[in-house]
């Protein structure tokens, strides 16, 4: 088996596949030139025929698109594009709050040697634990997220097939996943409770590949802030990662960060983070 796997927050689809020059020609542009079978998108902030009609050209050249919008117009939102028939796309992981507010889609895909299962994910950024009740509110639907999803995720390991998970998992589990950690040690994303969230997972039999193919480097980052000189000085997250069973990890030969060459060639505010399966 061999299988090239992207995840990338497009932070918002119509606005990704903009031709904004003609050496930035956007998302359907990277698609053309990357070599890749499955891409697992986040944030795609549109109803599924807005989608479809700005990644169009894509389908038509035989992509396929699995996707769940968030029942908040204009938010969120997580899909499947897929190379590979997708024979069946399930939506959420059993959650009464969140399975309608874009953040979780599974599919199984077809035409590979075994079974496999991809994932796309877009967990809540919540928010620093403060008084303020906006805070309050954010951190603790964060919290709620986490013990929902760690359940699912747990029965998710057991299964008898290859499964990824990957997606803008908010999320930076090591001090080499910040350019400065120490500057966010009480910022959201890099809180105590939350790094220890995604160590529970890696000890409970999935596996972050990109840091297991390089566990001395730092980043490589995958979202960069707007603002200031944070891309061109590569002040950085590792927020955008695969997660991956037993089965599927040991699979994992290469992992690459497509970083844009300079700030007005990014479409997105994240880069596509890709692994190759063999």
């Amino acid at each position: 088996m061999s299988i090239t796997i992207s995840t990338v927050n497009v932070n918002g689809v119509r606005a990704a596949v903009k031709h904004r020059s003609e050496a930035n020609r956007g998302l359907l542009a990277w698609l053309d030139e990357a070599a890749v079978d499955v891409v697992l998108l986040q944030e795609i902030r549109a109803e599924e025929d807005q989608a479809r009609e700005a990644l169009a050209p894509a389908l038509d050249d035989g992509w396929h698109l699995a996707m769940s919008a968030s029942a908040v117009k204009g938010h969120a939102g997580v899909g499947v594009l897929s190379r590979l028939p997708i024979r069946q796309a399930r939506i959420g992981f059993g959650s009464n709050e969140f399975d309608r507010t874009g953040r979780y889609l599974e599919a199984d895909v077809e035409g590979t040697a075994e079974p496999l299962t991809v994932a796309s994910l877009y967990l809540p950024k919540g928010a620093a634990a403060t008084s303020e009740p906006k805070d309050v509110a954010k951190f603790d639907e964060k919290v709620r997220f986490l013990d929902e999803f760690g359940q699912h995720l747990r029965k998710l390991a057991r299964r008898r097939r290859h499964v990824v998970i990957g997606g803008d998992w908010n999320i930076a589990h090591a001090e080499a996943d910040i350019k400065n950690w120490k500057g966010n040690r009480k910022s959201p994303g890099f809180l105590p409770h939350e790094r220890a969230w995604v160590g529970d997972l890696l000890a409970e039999g999935w596996s972050d590949v990109a840091r297991e193919l390089a566990p001395d480097e730092e980043g490589p980052y995958t979202w960069w802030s707007w603002r200031g000189k944070a891309f061109d000085n590569d002040s950085g997250w590792r927020i955008d990662y695969q997660l991956a069973n037993r089965s599927l990890a040991r699979r994992a030969v290469k992992a690459t960060v497509d970083r844009a060459a300079a700030y007005d060639l990014r479409w997105s505010d994240h880069a596509p983070m890709t692994v190759v399966y063999d």
